[in-house]
C-alpha cells in the first residue's frame, strides 16, 4: 500500500469522491490537510459564518445530488455548524459535515476551543464517524461518504487534530454506491392493483421523485392514468408547472385546486414522500387530506412508511425504479380510471382555473389586522406594496432556469403559492427544520454547483438579517446571487400569533431597519429599492442579466405589513392569567 500522511488520505478520498468545492473559514485544526487542497483540485471557499457553510454544502448537493462539503475550526466553528445540519437532515442531503476536534492527547483536560462534538450531531446526521486512529483516515472518511449517499442526509466526519500528521500505508477506498431497487414483489402489484381499481387516483410528487430523477417517470405514470399530480409540501419542482395536470403543492400556503382535488381521490401514490406531518395540515381553511382513501406509500427508508399517514400498501423502493415497475403492471391490467380520462381532466383544469383566477384577485390579505396595517401605511411617506402582488410580479419575471430558495416567515411562506418550476433541483426551502437564515448562504452554494443557472434568494428582513453578511462571500468569491429581501419591518410568522392570540400586545416584534440596498452596496453587491409595482418585474430580470456579468444584487422590496395566514392555528391557545397583576393579559 502507498506510504502517505493522515491528510493526504484524507485529501485523496476527498478526491477520489468528486469534491471540488468545500465550504467554510480556514483553521490550525485541519491546517496541514488545506495545505493541499489546491493540488488536489479542492477549492475552499470562506465564509463569513459557519452557519453558512453549511447550508452552501446544503444547497450545492440539493443542486448537484452529489456530497456538499463543510469543515471549520474545532469548538466554536464546528458548534456554528450545528443548525445547518440539523436543516440539511430534515432536506434529506448528503453533506459530509468535516469537524477537525481537540488533540487526543488533551481531550478532557478544558483545553482552548475544547468541545464533545459528536454528541452536538448525534440526532441529525445518518451516520458519525470518529477517526480513531490515524491508520484509519482514508477508511472512515470514504465511509461517511458512502454512508451519505446511502442514507440521503448528512454525516459527521469527526478527526482529532493531531492525527493529520505521521506516516501511515493506506488504500484509497472506492465509492460504493448501492443500486435501488423498485420494491417487493408483492407490494408493486398490491399497488398497481389498487391503481387500476381506482375511480380517481391522484399523485402525490414528493422530493424522492427529485432526488431519484424520476419526474419523467412520474409524468408517465400521471399522463397514462390521467391522475392529477400534486407536490409534497415545499418540494414545487417535483412536477413541471406548465403540465397540465400538475395542480401545486399541498401544505401551508399551497395550492387550493391541489388540495380539493386529492380531497376527492379513493387512491393517493404517494410517490418518494414521508407525508410529513407538517405537510398535510389544513390550510385555506380545509382539512383535505382523504379520510377514507386508499393510501400508497413509496419511499425508500421502509421505517417512514405509515409513520404519519395510515396507509394501505407501502413500498420500500426507489421511487423512480418503482413508478415504472407500476406503469409496466398497471398495461397490463384493467384499468378502471382510463374511461374517465376526459371527464377528470376537464376537472383538473376547472380547479386550476378557479385558484390562479383566485390569486389574480388576492391582491391583500382581509383580515381585520392586516386591513388596518394598510390603511395605516398609506399614509405614512413612502410607498409599501403588497405581498401579493410583489410575488405575482417575481412569478412572472421568473427565468426558466431559476434556481430559488426560501427562507422561513410569512412573505416567504406564502410565496409557496407563486413559486412554479419546469425542471427538478429547482427549490430549496428550509423543510420541516424551518430556520431563520436559510435561503441566502443555500443559493449561494446551489450557485457553486451550477454557476450556468439563475440564483435567486427569498428572505424577510428578519431572516435575511441573520445571513446577510454572506453578500460578502459573493463578491469575494466572485459566486453571483440575486437576493431579494421583503422589507416589512417585522417579524411577522410570529406577528402573526400576537395578533390571533394576544390582542395585538407586540412584544419584540417591529423591526426598525436601515436600508438593506445601502447595506448591500457597503459590501461591495448592488443594491436597488423598489417601491413601486410596476418597478419589481424589470428589477428582478435586470440583477438576473447581471448574474451573468458576475454581479450579485440585492433587491430590497418595502412591503406593507400585513400578514398571511398563520403556520397552524392549533399550534396556540388563548391564554390563561391567574394571578391578578396578569389579569388584562388575556
Amino acid at each position: 500500500m502507498p506510504r502517505m500522511t493522515p491528510s493526504e488520505a484524507l485529501v485523496e478520498t476527498l478526491a477520489a469522491n468528486g469534491v471540488t468545492d468545500a465550504f467554510g473559514i480556514m483553521g490550525s485544526a485541519f491546517m496541514d490537510a488545506m495545505d493541499i487542497f489546491a493540488p488536489a483540485g479542492i477549492r475552499l471557499i470562506p465564509v463569513v459564518h459557519e452557519q453558512g457553510a453549511g447550508h452552501m454544502a446544503d444547497g450545492y448537493s440539493r443542486v448537484s445530488g452529489r456530497h456538499g462539503v463543510c469543515i471549520a475550526q474545532n469548538g466554536p466553528g464546528i458548534t456554528n455548524f450545528v443548525t445547518a445540519i440539523a436543516a440539511a437532515y430534515w432536506a434529506h442531503s448528503p453533506v459530509v459535515c468535516i469537524t477537525p476536534e481537540t488533540g487526543s492527547m488533551s481531550q478532557g483536560l478544558g483545553g482552548f476551543q475544547e468541545a464533545q462534538q459528536l454528541p452536538f450531531f448525534e440526532t441529525i446526521t445518518k451516520y458519525q464517524g470518529h477517526v480513531a486512529n490515524p491508520a484509519r483516515m482514508a477508511e472512515i472518511t470514504a465511509r461517511c461518504f458512502d454512508r451519505a449517499m446511502l442514507e440521503n442526509g448528512p454525516t459527521q466526519l469527526n478527526i482529532p487534530r493531531d492525527f493529520f500528521y505521521g506516516d501511515i500505508n493506506v488504500e484509497i477506498p472506492q465509492p460504493i454506491r448501492i443500486e435501488r431497487g423498485a420494491g417487493g414483489e408483492q407490494s408493486l402489484q398490491e399497488a398497481a392493483e389498487l391503481l387500476a381499481n381506482a375511480k380517481n387516483p391522484v399523485i402525490i410528487s414528493g422530493g424522492g421523485v427529485v432526488m431519484s430523477d424520476a419526474v419523467e417517470e412520474c409524468k408517465a405514470l400521471a399522463e397514462f392514468l390521467g391522475a392529477p399530480v400534486v407536490n409534497s409540501y415545499l418540494h414545487n419542482d417535483s412536477f413541471p408547472a406548465s403540465h397540465p395536470l400538475w395542480c401545486g403543492p399541498l401544505g401551508y400556503q399551497g395550492s387550493k385546486a391541489g388540495m380539493k382535488l386529492i380531497s376527492r381521490a379513493d387512491v393517493v401514490l404517494a410517490l418518494g414522500t414521508r407525508l410529513g406531518p407538517f405537510g398535510t395540515l389544513p390550510q385555506h381553511g380545509m382539512d383535505y387530506w382523504p379520510k377514507d382513501a386508499k393510501i400508497i406509500q413509496v419511499d425508500c427508508d421502509a421505517k417512514m412508511l405509515g409513520l404519519v399517514k395510515k396507509i394501505s400498501v407501502g413500498v420500500c423502493g426507489d421511487a423512480k425504479a418503482a413508478a415504472v415497475s407500476m406503469l409496466k403492471r398497471l398495461e397490463e391490467l384493467n384499468v378502471y380510471c382510463l374511461e374517465t380520462k376526459g371527464a377528470r381532466g376537464s376537472e383538473i383544469a376547472a380547479e386550476k382555473a378557479a385558484w390562479e383566477q383566485e390569486l389574480d384577485e388576492w391582491i391583500h390579505e382581509k383580515d381585520d389586522y392586516s386591513l388596518d396595517m394598510i390603511a395605516e401605511q398609506a399614509e405614512e411617506e413612502g410607498s409599501f406594496l403588497h405581498p401579493r402582488q410583489v410575488l405575482r410580479e417575481l412569478e412572472k419575471a421568473m427565468p426558466e432556469d431559476a434556481m430559488v430558495s426560501t427562507d422561513i416567515g410569512n412573505i416567504n411562506s406564502v410565496a409557496n403559492s407563486y413559486l412554479r418550476f419546469e425542471k427538478p433541483r429547482s427549490f430549496f426551502a428550509a423543510m420541516s427544520f424551518g430556520n431563520c437564515g436559510y435561503a441566502l448562504p443555500t443559493i449561494i452554494g446551489a450557485k457553486v454547483a451550477a454557476p450556468e443557472r439563475t440564483a435567486i434568494s427569498y428572505a424577510g428582513d428578519g431572516a435575511w438579517g441573520m445571513s446577510m453578511m454572506e453578500i460578502m462571500t459573493c463578491v469575494r468569491e466572485n459566486i453571483p446571487v440575486t437576493s431579494i429581501v421583503f422589507h416589512n419591518r417585522q417579524w411577522g410568522a410570529e406577528k402573526k400569533n400576537q395578533v390571533d392570540f394576544y390582542n395585538r400586545r407586540f412584544v419584540a416584534g417591529d423591526l426598525e431597519n436601515p436600508s438593506f440596498a445601502d447595506i448591500a452596496r457597503g459590501m461591495g453587491a448592488e443594491g436597488v429599492t423598489v417601491d413601486r409595482l410596476e418597478d419589481v418585474g424589470p428589477a428582478l430580470k435586470a440583477a438576473c442579466l447581471a448574474q451573468k456579468e458576475g454581479k450579485t444584487t440585492v433587491i430590497e422590496i418595502l412591503c406593507t405589513r400585513e400578514l398571511g395566514d398563520p403556520f397552524r392555528r392549533d399550534a396556540l391557545s388563548k391564554p390563561v392569567r391567574h394571578l391578578e397583576k396578569y389579569k388584562d393579559y388575556c
